[in-house]
């Protein structure tokens, strides 16, 4: 019982304080456009990478999704597919794109992709069984997530020449597979010198993530 209890405080105050951060991020504007060029088509090699390169930054969306991708690998077993599945399915869904497909309200399914990736993680020490069906269901959903995100991608490349176009599908696969490479040993590091503490701090991270997603949902017209 007790150590229930000592638990209980560290709990609301990672929720207090994702909730405060929520706050914050309610209070800044959404207007942090998804295309690096400022809208503008990429017209070479060097502009389409860099563009693909930052449209998955510049996206606190997308940011955040990949990196709960990454965060929710660690401790599972094979949990590394859950990333690399999402972004293969990026560029299926900017193919999608490419090829004047229309998916059902992307916005919508990638904020609630957010939330859900964002919730998972926050109760994620919760889960118990069989690790690696667990991680074939996340992965499963990171490639459902992917095809919305990558359809999204897509707005900031269609119209543009093979050249760009290549090197935009680089440079946003690379740039995802990096950040939630940083977010799984960044994850690993947490929970080997933090052990004692790194269910909690997985669990403000889960809310701050699922509070971003919340964001963008109330955000949409």
């Amino acid at each position: 019982m007790s150590s229930i209890s000592s638990k209980q405080p560290l709990t609301r105050v990672s929720s207090i304080c994702a909730i405060a951060t929520l706050f914050f991020l309610s209070l800044t504007t959404r207007t942090l456009a998804h295309h690096a060029l400022g809208g503008r088509l990429p017209v070479n090699g060097f502009e389409g990478f860099f563009s693909g390169l930052a449209h998955p930054i510049i996206g606190l969306d997308h940011f955040a999704f990949v990196v709960a991708s990454g965060l929710l690998a660690v401790g599972l077993e094979n949990g590394i597919l859950i990333p690399v599945a999402f972004v293969f399915a990026t560029l299926m869904g900017t193919g999608i794109h490419l090829q004047k497909l229309d998916l059902f309200s992307p916005e919508l399914m990638i904020a609630l992709s957010v939330i859900t990736f964002g919730l998972l993680l926050s109760l994620k020490s919760r889960f118990s069984g069989n690790s690696n069906l667990y991680t074939i269901g996340l992965a499963t959903l990171g490639i459902i997530a992917g095809v919305f995100h990558g359809y999204a991608y897509g707005e900031s490349i269609v119209g543009a020449q093979m050249t760009p176009l290549v090197s935009y599908l680089a440079g946003f696969a690379l740039i995802q597979l990096a950040i939630a490479c940083g977010a799984f040993f960044g994850g690993r590091l947490i929970k080997e010198k933090f052990a004692n503490k790194s269910v909690n701090v997985m669990q403000f991270l889960g809310l701050l993530i699922a509070g971003v997603g919340g964001v963008f949902l109330m955000g949409i017209k």
